[in-house]
């Protein structure tokens, strides 16, 4: 199976020369294209530090990461920005749409900073919103959607650069049942389609039981790192 994440003794600690936080301590982790993985762990155990260290948002204090072969460890600030524009995709607890852009332009949003064509943009939007559900909510802006239908969006905007993977940060934690039922329908679908590959950081047990790899960290360490006994849906 191909690597697309690969991450060698990595810790964070936060205030090292005061109290130090250790965050993240000597993690090693491998993911494979095409998983559906899931951090759990009870709050203050690390799951988001160690997913945003994976996603480029912030920087080891000690180890390495390699994504999809490339090292981005050391590099500069405008180089890692151009590389998870390209390579990475973000879904948030909080939608983080942005609030004057209707839906189809939040997600053209990312395609347009890589200087794709009208065309290419214009055909890779309407495609993702028909793969959400929402063909219908073209020109609607973020405070007229739903928190389902806004989270919909925000995982349309992620997939729109063609990531190598999607990092989600407790991406149901604002949505009813039923809206976040919808949501894992539709990440599982791409999951299995477009062999897309998931990691989420969570609580909740509903991502959990649709997991087919759950992580356990207890103070910053990965306590436990098991294939989820899988529920039918």
């Amino acid at each position: 199976m191909e690597i697309v994440i690969d991450a060698h003794n990595v810790s964070k600690v936060y205030n090292p020369d005061t109290i130090p936080v250790h965050a993240v301590n000597n993690v090693h982790l491998h993911v494979e294209r095409g998983e559906f993985t899931a951090l759990v762990g009870p709050s203050g155990s690390g799951k988001t530090t160690l997913l945003n260290l994976l996603g480029g948002l912030d920087r080891p204090s000690e180890g390495k990461i390699v994504i999809n072969g490339t090292d981005i460890t050391d590099m500069k600030d405008n180089q890692l920005i151009d590389f998870r524009l390209n390579n990475i995709g973000f879904v948030f607890q909080s939608f983080n749409l942005i609030p004057v852009l209707t839906a189809r332009e939040n997600i053209e949003f990312i395609i347009l900073l890589q200087g794709a064509t009208k065309k290419h943009r214009e055909e890779r939007v309407q495609t993702l919103l028909k793969e959400i559900g929402l063909s219908d909510k073209t020109n609607t802006m973020p405070s007229q959607l739903s928190g389902g239908q806004q989270q919909r969006v925000a995982v349309a905007r992620a997939l729109a650069s063609k990531p190598q993977f999607i990092l989600a940060d407790e991406p149901t934690a604002n949505l009813d049942s039923k809206s976040a039922a919808d949501l894992l329908d539709i990440m599982a679908k791409l999951n299995k389609e477009e062999n897309m590959t998931f990691i989420f950081s969570t609580h909740d047990s509903r991502v959990i039981e649709r997991a087919r790899r759950v992580i356990t960290l207890v103070d910053g360490r990965i306590a436990s790192d098991t294939a989820a006994v899988q529920i039918s849906h």
